[in-house]
């Protein structure tokens, strides 16, 4: 299985018209998002794509594993982070950040993974992460990071 991380900034007149703008940056997507948690199954490949979701269909279900941020008055950032870790098998964990400043989002990825590891005492590789981010000059905005599973049709 093939999971594709991806991140985008938006810009808009209001905070959902930034998310939407950042969500299409990220995957060109008009889908519908099912959340997930953090457990990334065994066999998987990350595959680090812009807009991986090329696709012209409309309303289909996308299961995500995502972070967002948003950002209204000026001058400040807005931050999204997703960071991994995967064993031989591929089987792993995904966990999502997000804040206002670059340094504290990477740092608690880091922080989060490790501790997350420690506690599961198995042998999982580095550390991984995607980390985008846009500072607001005047109307509001909205990172997103995001890692897509899977797309499927409502009559599947």
């Amino acid at each position: 299985m093939h999971i594709y991380v991806t991140s985008g900034t938006g810009t808009g007149p209001t905070p959902l018209a930034a998310f939407d703008a950042a969500v299409m940056a990220a995957s060109e997507s008009n889908h519908n998002m099912i959340y997930l948690s953090c457990f990334i199954p065994p066999g998987s490949v990350i595959v680090r794509a812009r807009n991986p979701l090329l696709l012209k269909s409309w309303g289909q279900r996308i299961y995500v594993v995502m972070s967002r941020q948003d950002a209204s008055e000026i001058g400040q950032e807005a931050w999204t982070s997703l960071g991994w870790v995967q064993d031989q098998s591929g089987r792993g964990m995904f966990v999502e950040h997000h804040g206002r400043s670059k340094k504290e989002v990477h740092n608690d990825i880091q922080a989060t993974l490790n501790f997350m590891v420690r506690s599961r005492n198995m042998d999982f590789g580095p550390i991984e992460h995607e980390l985008t981010g846009i500072k607001c000059e005047g109307q509001p905005v909205c990172a997103v990071t995001m890692a897509v599973y899977k797309i499927e049709n409502w009559e599947s």
